[in-house]
């Protein structure tokens, strides 16, 4: 039957879960990826969940308990049988016959390895002794905002006490690990019958005989805390002190961060390269316009899934959100002196806390920035992880709310922090990630890429780890090609090359969305087939409007961008053998890619200065896969060399010295080439053509 809930939602879908059947395994991963899709409950790579079941042996064909648990780094919204472990639990059990207490906690971890029982198991993560020294068949470790409210409140146990009567156990703080893991079956053990245990400062245990009793446990422990945080809240009357600033209005909100981030991007850049994000939700601005946020927002996030992601304490911004943010060199002169403080007490941080085998100190500069009246911003190496920063940031607000309504807000100290942010199995982990693609961290805006040579362009980008702004003028192409890439990497904005309003919105979507620009990909483009008496001024306008015009505004509004930001950037215009090959019939199309690859030049040689390298590809005979072989262009070329437009492919294959046929994918090569090999070259052509000998530059 299904239960209602006012603050979780309820997933819980019977016809799916009975297609499982009997499998244990199966049931737990559902229920892991229905509670993972619940923010509230746990965010992206948060919590763990597990599940027992009596499996043969192998070796001896006995039956034997077998531990299902979440992989280390894994998500439980995401999990799916590749990502757990599975171990066997007596063996788990086994290993507090060699544990040492706390110092002993690394070598602890190593020793899980021999108790798998799956050969195909994902490493096992700190958590992995919680879940197996407790007896129940399926276990959640979860990090709900109710709950981790409770947790962080001055008075927890005797709140989860007022809460939960003695159906609930506590534990004081205490760094995950194998000592934590014996701390909760000592619990158990003195509070026989309880349905959990509330973690101090960190988060929840629930448990059930079956998978869906393990999670209506789950969420009718969520509910109860978040009916008392609600309570407490109408109780109180105000939230975070009450309101100190107002909002600008939604879409001024907007204009201003856009116009601010690349300034933001290229201070978080100084060590290393940053992505962005942007929110302004309802709950980040009742939090950063109040009275309490200079007092709650030094004082840090409580759970460790918290900080590890955002860093131990946000940036505050002091600009007034009505200040004008047009003249870049006096607002760096207020935002330098708070990016190098914020540094200064960071390394603070590192040095008064770090140990004799501490890993060398990370990047100093914030992930969270908050600009009171505004929003707030996160920066990190791509933009799942700003963006899930941010999420889990907007979960320490909520949890900041609801302890401070029920008594106090209490942040981890310092040192247990840095403890968590600094541990070797942490560092461990971030070694083990997969090294990151060449363009990771960079940012593009391809125009006219719903389709053609664009597309192509913006797949190879992809694919190298960038970032990219999809721009197009028809709507329904460039729906088409964003909806081909996963969540994150990308985005489409609509935009009219031959129109300043249009890139201006263009780049304002590409600030918001990912902090900024480093790379202009001028693509859009059409072409027209004609003598010269049949040339209208519309055809010629029509011509420089889109290849010229536009090329220019692109650069123009690009490098505004990329100046404020300090990074240097590419700009790469797509021209055309063309615009260096007089032929027939050609006038309008061969002077405007003349004109694209002079613009060129002149760029490079004005431009080198700010190490924003400006480059040309000069494709010829693209036709398949190319949108401007579909209209007119293809009958006047075909004309003009007297054959028809079905010989054409074969014809341009066969003029070129490599007699290859030229495709979307080889421009897109030669782009990456110069975006992501070829770092010290400004001002060249490359030419896409199979070798023509009248195109070549030298």
């Amino acid at each position: 039957m299904e239960k209602t809930f006012q603050y979780v939602d309820y997933l819980w879908d019977e016809e799916k879960a009975a297609s499982y059947g009997d499998d244990q395994v199966a049931l737990f991963l559902y229920r892991s990826n229905i509670l993972g899709a619940d923010l509230r409950i746990t965010n992206y790579g948060g919590g763990n969940t597990s599940c027992k079941t009596i499996e043969k042996d192998p070796l001896t064909n006995e039956d034997v308990e077998v531990m299902w648990v979440k992989g280390s780094g894994g998500d439980i919204g995401t999990l799916t049988r590749e990502g757990i472990a599975g171990l066997y639990t007596e063996r788990l059990r086994n290993l507090k016959n060699v544990y040492k207490g706390i110092e002993d906690e690394d070598r602890m971890v190593g020793l899980f390895n021999h108790c798998i029982y799956d050969l195909n198991s994902k490493a096992p993560s700190i958590d992995t002794p919680l879940h197996g020294l407790l007896p129940f068949k399926h276990i959640d470790h979860l990090h709900p905002d109710a709950l981790i409210a409770v947790a962080a409140a001055k008075d927890s146990e005797k709140v989860t006490k007022e809460i939960w009567g003695d159906t609930m156990g506590w534990v004081p703080w205490q760094r995950p690990g194998f000592d934590l893991g014996l701390q909760l079956e000592k619990c158990l053990k003195e509070n026989p019958g309880i349905k959990g245990i509330v973690l101090g400062s960190h988060g929840l245990f629930t448990w059930g005989d079956t998978s869906y009793e393990c999670y209506v446990n789950s969420l009718e422990v969520i509910e109860q805390a978040s009916e008392y945080i609600a309570k407490k809240v109408k109780e109180k009357g105000e939230v975070f002190g009450g309101q100190k600033i107002k909002s600008l209005s939604p879409a001024k909100r907007k204009d201003k961060a856009a116009e601010l981030m690349p300034m933001l991007r290229g201070l978080a850049s100084s060590e290393n390269q940053m992505i962005g994000h942007f929110t302004d939700s309802d709950t980040v601005l009742q939090y950063i316009n109040s009275n309490d946020l200079e007092r709650l927002a030094p004082m840090g996030t409580s759970c460790p899934d918290h900080f590890l992601r955002t860093k131990i304490q946000p940036l505050i911004l002091k600009l007034d959100a009505s200040e004008d943010l047009s003249n870049t060199e006096e607002v760096l002169k207020k935002l330098n002196p708070a990016f190098d403080q914020y540094r200064k007490e960071y390394k603070e941080y590192y040095e008064n806390c770090k140990h004799d085998n501490s890993p060398a100190m990370r990047d100093p500069n914030p992930v969270i920035i908050i600009y009171p009246g505004v929003g707030m911003f996160s920066f990190a190496k791509n933009k799942q992880t700003a963006r899930v920063a941010s999420e889990f940031y907007v979960n320490a607000i909520n949890v900041m709310r609801g302890a401070e309504a029920i008594s106090e807000y209490t942040s981890l100290p310092r040192q247990e922090a840095f403890d968590i942010e600094y541990w070797l199995l942490e560092e461990a982990k971030l070694q083990r990630m997969p090294a990151e693609k060449l363009l990771s961290r960079r940012v593009a805006i391809v125009t006219g890429a719903g389709g053609g040579i664009g597309k192509a362009i913006a797949d190879k980008l992809v694919a190298e780890g960038a970032n990219v702004v999809l721009t197009d003028v028809n709507e329904e192409n460039l729906k088409e090609a964003v909806a081909t890439y996963k969540r994150d990497q990308v985005d489409g904005v609509i935009c009219d090359v031959t129109r300043e309003e249009s890139i201006v919105e263009a780049y304002k979507k590409a600030n918001l969305a990912f902090g900024g620009v480093d790379m202009v990909i001028h693509s859009a483009g059409l072409a027209i087939s004609k003598p010269l008496e049949e040339t209208t001024q519309k055809d010629w306008d029509l011509l420089q409007d889109v290849l010229v015009k536009g090329q220019f505004l692109m650069a123009q509004k690009g490098v505004e961008i990329m100046k404020k930001q300090g990074l240097g950037g590419d700009i790469v215009n797509i021209a055309s053998k063309n615009g260096l090959v007089a032929g027939p019939n050609n006038v309008g199309y061969g002077t405007a890619k003349a004109a694209q690859q002079h613009m060129t030049r002149l760029l490079a040689a004005e431009l080198g200065g700010d190490h924003i390298r400006v480059n040309t590809v000069n494709p010829d005979g693209v036709i398949v896969g190319s949108k401007i072989w579909e209209g007119e262009w293809a009958e006047g070329r075909a004309k003009a060399y007297g054959i028809t437009v079905d010989e054409l492919p074969a014809h341009y294959a066969k003029r070129n010295l490599l007699n290859e046929i030229i495709y979307p994918d080889d421009i897109a090569q030669a782009v990456f080439c110069l975006t992501g090999c070829l770092t010290k070259s400004t001002g060249n052509i490359i030419n896409v053509d199979g070798g023509m000998a009248n195109a070549f530059v030298r």
